[in-house]
């Protein structure tokens, strides 16, 4: 029994228009007539569609794919091990794409707006974790609180973003050098150095009343990630991110100042860049 052209289309999902052209180009003509003279594909033809769609899904051109059939001695392994290595080298590339898009949305969503050269001339050693700041942004993006933070760090220029570090790596030094001191982290020097903290979000990110500012440090003590956006691994000391936890609590209820009713609270530090005064 034959099969037409239209009936191939149809249980094989390719189009006549196809099927036309493999019978021009030699690749699989129907080898059998009708009655009324029309061409009809036979079950030996189907068998050669069948691989020759099969290749078609791994690749092949079609004049590979015609080698590899006019000659029934043909090692077809080799072709498919060389199609194999050429897959596999374009998954790769693919691979190394997709990394690149997901690091550039990840960069995106964290606010900063500067080239890599002035982010590592800015930033220096004080990195923050792209991935870290993904999941921030996915978790707090319909917050109002969490959209100005990303609008004014977006905002802030080179020159801007080299007066926060600068400020930040002050503010580090006095408070490594507080702790090392043995100063109590409920005392007046620690609980100045929080404040100082978040007056800084304040004036750089994003309102910052103190029971939201005890919300990001705790997170700084949970999240090693989070920490290290305002003291970077190499300075950092055990025991520090719980201690200025502690200070930050401590300033709250020294400086009570609750969230306005309209003021959204994230329970995250501004993922926009290193936040320390």
């Amino acid at each position: 029994m034959g099969y037409s052209v239209g009936q191939v289309s149809g249980f094989a999902g390719i189009t006549v228009r196809t099927l036309h052209h493999y019978d021009r180009t030699g690749l699989l003509s129907p080898g059998e007539r009708s009655p009324a003279g029309y061409r009809l594909y036979s079950d030996a033809d189907l068998a050669r569609l069948q691989q020759i769609l099969f290749y078609r899904e791994l690749g092949f051109p079609l004049d590979e794919i015609a080698t590899i059939l006019a000659d029934p001695q043909a090692n077809a392994l080799d072709h498919l091990r060389a199609r194999h290595r050429l897959l596999t080298e374009q998954i790769a590339t693919l691979h190394r794409l997709v990394e690149v898009a997901e690091r550039a949305m990840e960069v995106q969503q964290t606010g900063v707006e500067l080239t890599p050269e002035e982010r590592f001339e800015v930033f220096g050693e004080v990195t923050f974790d792209l991935t870290y700041a993904t999941q921030a942004h996915l978790k707090w993006q319909h917050s109002a609180g969490h959209q100005r933070s990303m609008a004014r760090a977006a905002a802030h220029s080179k020159e801007d973003w080299a007066k926060i570090m600068a400020e930040s790596a002050d503010w580090r030094g006095r408070l490594i050098a507080a702790f090392e001191a043995g100063e109590p982290a409920d005392g007046e020097r620690a609980t100045d150095l929080a404040e100082d903290h978040r007056q800084h979000l304040i004036r750089w990110f994003t309102p910052c009343p103190t029971d939201m500012h005890g919300r990001i440090a705790d997170e700084f003590a949970a999240d090693p990630r989070a920490f290290a956006l305002i003291v970077p691994p190499g300075e950092q000391r055990p025991g520090l991110a719980p201690y200025l936890r502690t200070a930050v609590h401590a300033n709250a209820v020294r400086r009570p100042s609750p969230t306005p009713p309209d003021t959204p609270a994230t329970a995250t530090p501004p993922p926009a860049a290193p936040a320390a005064p």
